[in-house]
């Protein structure tokens, strides 16, 4: 099971910022998101309609902040996670979501080096 810690309210613009941009990023795992192409789709309607929820001001930042939690679950490996997070370590490259995908072990590694790019912390 994968390990997520909360996103925080004052950090919900670079976490919809980043998120966004790696969703829409063809060399990213997120442009795939685990499962093709209906998936993907389905995973960045849910992240615009999060951003267009706060940024349109119909939602707190708390209940957004939520959310993208709960999106985050949903759709990132645990692998991805720390990527975004910034976390020191190497991260597993094993897969936790629930549609696994074929790449290989090489593939996996080298999707997470260009989400690094999209780092939060």
């Amino acid at each position: 099971m994968a390990v997520y810690g909360g996103i925080q309210g004052h950090e919900l613009e670079r976490w919809l910022n980043a998120l966004t941009n790696a969703a829409y990023d063809r060399r990213c795992p997120l442009s795939k998101v685990h499962g093709g192409n209906a998936r993907a789709r389905t995973a960045r309607q849910d992240l615009l309609y999060l951003a267009h929820g706060f940024r349109g001001g119909e939602q707190s930042r708390d209940v957004v902040a939520d959310g993208l939690g709960r999106w985050c679950q949903h759709y990132l490996t645990e692998a991805e996670w720390y990527v975004l997070v910034g976390d020191s370590a190497k991260p597993r490259t094993t897969r936790q979501a629930p549609v696994a995908s074929s790449a290989s072990h090489d593939e996996v590694d080298d999707a997470l080096e260009v989400l690094m790019q999209h780092r939060v912390g």
